[in-house]
């Protein structure tokens, strides 16, 4: 956990665990509104076959990048969250959002 907590730059295991709970929320919020945006676009099993799990990926990835930042602002982890993305993003070649 030391080694976790040194990674991340934070101090204590109870911001530890609220981070932990934080990615729990997020992971589980962002593949249960995924649903409803297939549906609301249109996109169902039946149409798209094997395709559909792919797509419903696709569109849970922003779903989660939003809500990562706005649970995490709301357990009072904004500033960790925020740099987690900003890290996240970058290293997937998307660095131009950023201004460093």
């Amino acid at each position: 956990m030391d080694r976790l907590k040194k990674r991340w730059g934070i101090t204590s295991n109870l911001q530890a665990v609220i981070i932990f709970i934080v990615f729990a929320i997020t992971g589980s919020a962002s593949a249960w509104l995924s649903k409803p945006f297939c549906v609301w676009l249109g996109i169902t099993k039946e149409d798209f076959g094997g395709w559909f799990t792919l797509i419903r990926l696709i569109i849970i990835f922003p779903i989660y990048q939003v809500l990562l930042v706005a649970i995490g602002t709301v357990f009072g982890q904004f500033k960790f969250f925020w740099n987690f993305e900003k890290k996240m993003l970058k290293n997937m070649g998307l660095r131009f959002l950023f201004k460093d």
